[in-house]
């Protein structure tokens, strides 16, 4: 079977944007499941996403105490036999490979969010690290952002950063 994922992370609603851009309305609608790396800042993005299909994610620094109460801080699970960890928040870039490896030794997969900036990389031990960056709050990156990507028979692939 074969489970497409639908990865953001750090959508900042209402302080950056308004709503969810319609082009990640449209990849929930096609995903299986939808991972969020924190940040929704208001419970009804979740609620939202929650309408078009399986969320999978975790609370965010700006966060309140609403999602907080309905969101893990660290959320794992096994989709198509491959471990996935989400995070909101993994430190500097600078050895973030090393530490993610010590921290999430239990994962295969870890998406993460906070910077904004995608990320794609394996870590020594064969982790590998992804970040979606944000579908409405750029900061110094050249364009919104997010990825899909899908998991099948125990291996992840057609991983795609796309911009908005």
């Amino acid at each position: 079977m074969t489970t497409r994922l639908l990865l953001i992370s750090d959508t900042h609603i209402p302080g950056r944007a308004r709503v969810l851009p319609a082009a990640v309305l449209r990849a929930a609608d096609d995903a299986d499941l939808i991972v969020h790396a924190g940040d929704w800042v208001t419970a009804s993005v979740l609620d939202e996403l929650a309408a078009h299909g399986d969320v999978l994610g975790v609370f965010g620094n700006n966060d309140g105490p609403d999602l907080r109460a309905r969101l893990p801080e660290v959320a794992r699970r096994q989709i198509e036999g491959v471990r996935f960890g989400v995070a909101h928040e993994t430190g500097p870039a600078r050895n973030r490979e090393e530490r993610m490896d010590a921290a999430y030794s239990d994962v295969d997969v870890l998406v993460f969010g906070h910077s904004h900036i995608p990320w794609d990389t394996m870590t020594p031990r064969g982790r590998r690290l992804l970040n979606p960056g944000s579908p409405t709050d750029r900061r110094r990156q050249p364009h919104h952002t997010m990825m899909t990507a899908v998991v099948d028979d125990g291996v992840l692939r057609d991983v795609e950063l796309q911009t908005l």
